[in-house]
């Protein structure tokens, strides 16, 4: 058997940024001293006028990159989840959000897995906080494949979007031949009748995995990928719902305002139904090695299926 290819989709996202870079001249991308971590370094090697390394200064990128989308130029601005996000929360909010800017934000290193950097930098409030934001799309892709193609994707949107990537190497399960990427929909991987599971991101193949060992034990799971997580796949979430009459979400991200939370609005205001959130629970991350940690906290396929199978008791 060959060995899963493995690529992190920070560096989807600087492969991306390059693909596109070919092909329009309006592209233009802002880094924070941190272009080697974010992979917008392949960019800059390709396109050095077009990158801008405004420094330790994430605010200050944020007002650059709202200029430059004011003026036609489609800016991508670069850092740390934890600091595009969260540091830099009240400047997305009032200088792309409120006046709706065509200004992408590539945002890496997030969730647990960024590892031994620890609870400072694991952002895990990054989705709720962006989700909040009027008109903001938040994407969360779970392969090297889905990132890619969700990078062109907001390139083509014309408004804000927040692109979540990770640290960690991820295998490579979508197959780039047939894969479909269209924002606000999600993606049915596999059919079922006993539940339903929407993941999103690194959680995606965990999930695919965890499936199997369900199958095992008679569970009969239908497995959806949530790529985009606002605008939220509304009739896909209810269809399931109404389909299997319970539902879990899973996702590398706080249970209070994320994947779940989002999936929850939808199936209070149209179909009630029992729901289990498998996130981080209301709880700071940790130092430590990724896969380690990932496993402590349940997000990995063994977690997942236990946590499943008691749910369904």
């Amino acid at each position: 058997m060959s060995e899963v290819k493995r690529i992190a989709t920070r560096e989807s996202y600087g492969n991306a940024l390059v693909e596109l870079g070919k092909e329009h001249e309006d592209l233009i991308v802002l880094d924070a001293d941190l272009a080697g971590a974010t992979k917008t370094n392949i960019f800059k090697k390709v396109f050095p006028e077009r990158h801008w390394d405004v420094g330790i200064a994430e605010a200050n990128m944020t007002g650059i990159a709202a200029g430059l989308a004011a003026c036609g130029k489609v800016p991508f601005i670069s850092s740390f989840a934890m600091f595009v996000s969260g540091r830099n929360y009240e400047q997305v909010r009032n200088s792309i959000g409120y006046p709706h800017l065509n200004v992408k934000i590539g945002a890496t290193h997030a969730g647990i897995s960024v590892g031994e950097d620890g609870a400072t930098h694991q952002c895990l409030e990054d989705i709720a906080l962006m989700r909040s934001i009027p008109g903001m799309v938040v994407i969360n892709p779970a392969d090297d494949v889905e990132a890619r193609a969700a990078v062109h994707a907001a390139y083509h949107y014309t408004g804000p979007v927040y692109l979540r990537f990770g640290r960690l190497a991820v295998p490579v399960f979508n197959d780039e031949a047939t894969y479909k990427f269209e924002i606000g929909k999600g993606i049915v991987l596999k059919e079922g009748s006993d539940v339903s599971i929407f993941a999103t991101g690194l959680c995606v193949k965990e999930t695919i995995e965890a499936e199997k060992m369900l199958e095992v034990d008679g569970i009969h799971a239908e497995i959806i990928n949530i790529h985009t997580i606002k605008p939220l796949d509304r009739e896909l979430v209810v269809k399931s719902a109404l389909k299997t009459g319970k539902v879990v979400t899973v996702e590398e991200h706080s249970t209070i305002g994320g994947l779940g939370s989002a999936v929850c609005d939808v199936l209070c205001e149209e179909v009630p139904t029992k729901v289990l959130k498998i996130g981080m629970e209301d709880i700071f991350g940790e130092s430590g090695p990724a896969l380690e940690l990932i496993h402590k906290y349940g997000l990995d396929a063994e977690g997942i299926y236990k946590k499943v199978k008691e749910f369904l008791k």
